[in-house]
């Protein structure tokens, strides 16, 4: 039973079909049981074939069948072929047009149907009938026509408004995909600073201590040893910190393990001065005002851009360089600014953002910035060497 439904549903025609073929049917028995003149007589067969095509064939053209009704309603007018089952198909055409025609040929129909009952009504009056009755009689035999037409415009306005909530779904669902992919790439983006700050900073120590561990080895074999667990520390904590950031790529939050490490902040700050100076560098660290909790995206971000304005320091500053870092809490802000009186770095890096590795650094700091709703100067500082300047705003509400 289900296939024979699926079968009529896909070939909606030969469900009209048999209709038509019902309608055309009752229509011959009319004709043969009632008292038509011969050319009334002759007249009807072709009529009713028109108005039984016009029921089989309403969905493929139903402006068609709508001038084809139209025609089949006027030879009855002339033939005096009066009013027969088979003229329910002008009530089928008028909500056909309403649901599925075009607005021309609804409006045609509703018009046609508002005048058909008054125009048999007169060519056809009935006898022995006062004007009451003729009056009562159209307004009965209009009614049918004006429920067709609004029944196939209320399946039309039903119809445009589920297409109206399916594009509406389709549109939310496609800016909804999109969201999705715009989210995953700045997933990727900030987990490629991530790995950028953790990889760059740690490496750039270890690399500095084994260099150095290399040089004392024979001479001072006590500042290499003291070089060497400067490097096992380090790489444990690169470790831990690559460890946090697999943990957010496969469960999407931080995990409770204990080889992750916290997320880094305003307050270890200071280790991380501490390691770059054991490491070689000499750096001057002062924190002015009032030290106190901030957003942790706020503490991120002044984390990663004194680390990677240390590590740049180191890669690019050339031997005998120094650093200063300045801290400063404002009421509405944190500021940093991080110096060395180094060569500086090449025009292309700091403007650019360079290509190929180099300059990376930098970009991931105009991005860190930028998602907190700060600002950053990045430049030559007067006099030589290089100076990164920051402001973080701080956003109520935390």
């Amino acid at each position: 039973m289900q296939r024979l439904y699926d079968f009529l549903r896909r070939h909606p025609t030969w469900v009209d079909s048999f209709w038509a073929l019902l309608l055309l049917g009752l229509g011959v028995v009319w004709v043969v049981e009632s008292d038509l003149g011969r050319d009334a007589g002759v007249a009807a067969i072709p009529i009713l074939l028109g108005l039984a095509a016009v029921v089989a064939l309403r969905r493929r053209w139903p402006e068609k069948m709508l001038l084809l009704v139209i025609a089949c309603g006027i030879a009855q007018l002339i033939w005096d072929v009066e009013i027969n089952p088979a003229d329910f198909a002008m009530l089928v055409i008028i909500y056909t047009c309403a649901a599925d025609g075009a607005r021309w040929a609804s409006r045609v129909g509703l018009a046609g149907g508002l005048c058909a009952a008054s125009i048999a009504a007169l060519r056809w009056p009935g006898v022995g009938m006062t004007s009451w009755e003729h009056f009562i009689s159209t307004v009965f035999g209009t009614i049918p026509f004006v429920l067709a037409w609004v029944l196939g415009d209320s399946i039309r306005t039903r119809r445009a408004y589920y297409a109206q909530l399916e594009e509406r779904a389709a549109r939310l669902e496609k800016e909804r995909e999109e969201r999705a992919k715009m989210a995953v790439t700045a997933e990727r983006a900030r987990i490629a600073r991530e790995l950028h700050d953790v990889v760059a900073h740690n490496v750039s120590v270890m690399v500095v201590q084994a260099d150095g561990a290399a040089y004392v080895l024979d001479a001072a074999p006590d500042q290499a040893k003291q070089a060497l667990e400067t490097i096992s520390s380090t790489g444990r904590q690169a470790l831990a910190e690559m460890r946090r950031l697999l943990g957010v790529l496969r469960t999407g939050e931080p995990s409770g393990d204990s080889d992750y490490v916290p997320q880094p902040d305003v307050e270890q700050i200071d280790d991380l001065v501490e390691q770059v100076r054991g490491a070689g560098l000499p750096v001057d660290f002062k924190i002015e005002g009032s030290p106190r909790p901030l957003p942790s995206g706020v503490e991120l971000t002044a984390y990663r851009i004194v680390q990677e304005a240390l590590t740049n320091t180191r890669k690019h500053g050339g031997p005998d360089v120094g650093a200063s870092v300045r801290i400063t809490y404002f009421d509405d802000g944190l500021g940093l600014l991080v110096e060395d009186d180094g060569r500086g770095a090449k025009r292309e890096m700091y403007e650019d953002g360079g290509a190929d590795g180099q300059g990376h650094g930098l970009i991931g700091m105009r991005e860190r910035v930028g998602m907190v709703g700060g600002t950053l100067d990045a430049g030559p500082r007067p006099g030589g060497g290089f100076r990164i300047s920051a402001l973080l705003p701080l956003k109520p509400g935390r």
